[in-house]
């Protein structure tokens, strides 16, 4: 009995799978060139162009985020709001803590200057006007933040401000991880249709305006000295609180590479200068031992049978087969890869089937696999329809022979 289940169960896996391996190890180890020793509690360096990670610390551990708070207020107030509209001073906003604008309640700004005034100089009160500008209360801009973050796939964050000032609601603290923000700043320099404006604004290094009464000037100088340590840096936000301590979320294109760090909880006064050093580290490291290659890989796919299939060019045959096609290829597709990387590719294939079959039926599947983990699928497909055989094709299929054979008697 033992061996009848036995053979039952081999013939089944040769029956519908087969494996194309590329390479097949997987690493465990530490890979050469990763940074150690780095200042932060979490840390994050993703690929912005597809989102991979290429190196985490604590990647999911929940933290106080600061000041990166600012780049979901900035992209919110892009997309909803008017960069010409007015915004009002409220009572609200002039009781936040420095670092702060300094307005006076009922002044009136222009929604694009407080842009500024918040990603340059990470001012707190103009957050809070312009949240209010936007949803009405920092209250309704929290679930603005809260479901853009849930849009993202972002499950371990939760605003509570759109200042990133330390807060606690009866629902939870306000956080996030390394791999979310480094996936919201993903977002944000790479998908949302504000990209073009938001890299605008956290890439310029002074900006001058005046309220719109033209009463008082204001000056902001971008604090992101990131921009200036690495070529190809573009955009990015600090932070700090009591909580979160140095935080850092920033950008870099550079040799056809698209970087993202992120890093919370990178020291305490007096440490700020940690964060310049792990964003260096992180940012060379993958400047320096990944490069982007073609991962596509050509594979011969045979035919399938179709059991009871009509078979065109033998109609008294029960059975016949069917071409098999790959359903969406994607023969340009690039990685941005370590070189200690594996990749792997397996076809998952059925070798029988039944008729009826529709062209366009799935079949199988082929998976992209790197170091051992499913990154991309897709469907093998019938590249044509295929009818079931019955009494009616075979009566059919006699009166035509029989017709043809008499016709040319």
């Amino acid at each position: 009995m033992k061996k009848r289940i036995t053979a039952v169960f081999l013939s089944c896996v040769v029956l519908f799978s087969a494996i194309i391996p590329i390479s097949c190890q997987n690493r465990v180890y530490a890979a050469e060139g990763e940074p150690q020793q780095l200042y932060a509690r979490s840390a994050v360096l993703m690929d912005a162009d597809t989102g991979r990670i290429l190196f985490s610390k604590e990647g999911d551990e929940k933290r106080a985020m600061a000041s990166t708070t600012k780049i979901m207020t900035c992209i919110l107030a892009l997309e909803y709001g008017n960069p010409e509209s007015k915004v009002t001073v409220s009572k609200n906003a002039v009781k936040q803590p420095k670092v702060h604008l300094g307005a006076a309640e009922g002044e009136t700004f222009y929604l694009k200057d407080l842009l500024y005034s918040l990603m340059l100089e990470s001012h707190n009160d103009s957050a809070v006007m312009i949240a209010e500008h936007i949803a009405g209360s920092v209250e309704k801009f929290a679930t603005l933040m809260n479901e853009k973050a849930k849009e993202l796939s972002c499950t371990n964050t939760y605003f509570i401000t759109p200042n990133g000032l330390d807060a606690k609601d009866d629902k939870d603290f306000h956080h996030t991880t390394a791999e979310e923000l480094a996936k919201i700043m993903r977002y944000c320099v790479n998908m949302s249709p504000k990209k073009e404006e938001f890299i605008n604004i956290t890439g310029t290094k002074e900006y001058q305006f005046s309220n719109c009464e033209g009463q008082k000037q204001y000056y902001c100088r971008n604090h992101n000295a990131f921009l200036e340590m690495m070529d190809g840096a573009f955009s990015g936000k600090t932070g700090f609180t009591g909580d979160a301590g140095y935080c850092y979320v920033g950008a870099l294109k550079k040799e056809n590479k698209n970087l993202i760090v992120a890093l919370l909880g990178c020291g305490w006064p007096n440490n700020k200068t940690y964060k310049w050093k792990d964003s260096k580290k992180l940012m060379s490291y993958g400047l320096e031992y990944f490069e982007k290659q073609k991962i596509w890989r050509n594979v011969t796919i045979n035919n399938v049978s179709v059991i009871d299939g009509i078979d065109e060019n033998a109609p008294f045959k029960k059975h016949t087969t069917v071409g098999v096609e790959i359903k969406q290829p994607d023969p340009k597709w690039t990685l941005l890869l370590h070189k200690e990387d594996q990749v792997e590719v397996k076809m998952h294939r059925k070798q029988n089937i039944y008729a009826p079959v529709k062209k366009g039926e799935k079949i199988g599947e082929i998976l992209y696999l790197l170091n051992g983990e499913v990154i991309r699928r897709f469907d093998l497909v019938s590249k044509k329809a295929v009818r079931k055989v019955s009494y009616q094709h075979y009566l059919k299929t006699v009166l035509n022979t029989y017709y043809n054979v008499k016709k040319i008697a």
